[in-house]
């Protein structure tokens, strides 16, 4: 039973000086201050315990938590942390319940939960970028619709020399377009792809992860590989960073070639390249795929009907467009204003649009870089996920498709 409608610990005052009074019998001082007998005689045992004060109200809290990680428990998995201190909580209690499978591990999110308590984990700084929804990766319906590029992992043949194996592949047939030793670099991929083009012709898309030379900290996540294959009329398709699966299949590739020709390594990068266009020969012509029915990449791939042009095509902007050349040192001259765009864009041509909001959207053919602030006249760089503005995108040409 609740104490009458007024200050709980006056009441309670009253109760415990009227009954050392003796004046009621404690069934009628507990009616007088509409409790029960049972919580009568708890409020005269805490003021025999501790006096006045002892009537505060407390806390309901429970003075022990019932799921509260165990000492030991704690201390083994900070000293795990100690020898290990780049392991997350997943693998520390993976650690744990592999040493101890009878242990009483906690969740992994509650590991983490004392790590940050201990300041063992720091939030990572997010750096903000007007990022906005990403093109969507294209469907390869027919050969060289789609190509996949990457670098393998580079591993060192016998002879103590760094290998860096380009892969290519159409992503309709898993036709093994390429797999080349070349410098992970613009200059080591380009004669690679220039090659390609000429013998295979042009693909509608190229896919690859954000890492150079296929793309770079710039507008758009541009890199200059990428602004050569767009002036040739070529999609870039960069997937999200962390999701290698966007690119499984080509993924997938790489673990068979590494089985089948760098496991060991060769003695050499000679022996090594000897290696790679074996299996290439292999995979394309013999190799039973099970995606395609059990039939080699070769009975499903063609050539592109597009040809590698002599030159490149320059961008063409509608009149909603100003049109500006950036200098060699990235900029941009707008309104009275030096405007960085990037380096990687030197000497090529941009397209500025004035925006509903008034700030201005700057492109590179239809790839949108970023807005030009209106007051501050500073870019704000879109990052690699290709935001869409809300512009006419169809007011820029580049060369046509297949």
């Amino acid at each position: 039973m609740p104490w009458n409608e007024t200050c709980a610990m006056d009441e309670k005052v009253r109760f415990v000086v009227a009954f050392l009074g003796g004046g009621a019998l404690m069934t009628e001082l507990c009616w007088q201050h509409g409790i029960s007998r049972k919580t009568g005689y708890a409020v005269l045992a805490r003021y025999r315990a501790g006096g006045f004060a002892a009537l505060e109200p407390r806390s309901k809290a429970p003075h022990h938590h019932g799921r509260a990680m165990a000492p030991e428990v704690r201390e083994a998995i900070l000293a795990l942390r100690g020898q290990r201190p780049r392991w997350v909580p997943k693998k520390l209690r993976a650690e744990l319940v592999r040493r101890e499978p009878e242990g009483s591990w906690p969740a992994a999110s509650t590991m983490g939960d004392l790590l940050r308590r201990e300041g063992l984990i720091a939030p990572r700084k997010r750096r903000s970028k007007a990022a906005g929804p990403r093109r969507p990766l294209a469907h390869a319906d027919g050969a060289n619709t789609v190509w996949c590029t990457d670098f393998k992992g580079w591993f060192r043949t016998r002879d103590n020399l760094r290998c860096d194996p380009l892969t290519v592949s159409d992503a309709y047939s898993r036709y093994l377009l390429d797999c080349r030793i070349v410098p992970p670099t613009t200059a080591g991929v380009r004669p690679a792809f220039e090659q390609l083009f000429r013998d295979h012709g042009l693909p509608a898309a190229l896919r690859s992860d954000n890492g150079p030379p296929f793309s770079a900290p710039s507008c758009a996540g541009l890199s200059r590989l990428n602004v050569w294959w767009i002036k040739l009329g070529i999609r870039i398709e960069l997937i999200d960073p962390g999701q290698p699966q966007q690119n499984g299949q080509h993924e997938r590739l790489h673990r068979t070639l590494k089985d089948e020709t760098a496991a060991p390594p060769a003695d050499s990068a000679a022996e090594q390249q000897a290696r790679f266009d074996a299996f290439q020969l292999d995979y394309n012509t013999q190799r039973p795929h099970e995606a395609l029915g059990q039939t080699p990449p070769a009975s499903d791939y063609a050539p592109s009907p597009r040809a590698y042009p002599d030159r490149l095509e320059e961008p063409w902007y509608d009149a909603d467009h100003e049109v500006r050349r950036v200098r060699s040192n990235g900029e941009i001259k707008w309104r009275g204003s030096s405007v960085f765009i990037s380096k990687i864009l030197r000497g090529e041509l941009v397209g500025v649009g004035e925006m509903d909001s008034g700030h201005w959207i700057v492109r590179f053919f239809d790839y949108d870089l970023g807005l030009i602030d209106r007051t501050t006249h500073k870019l704000l760089r879109f990052g690699p996920g290709r935001p869409k503005a809300t512009q006419n995108r169809n007011s820029v040409t580049h060369p046509s498709g297949p």
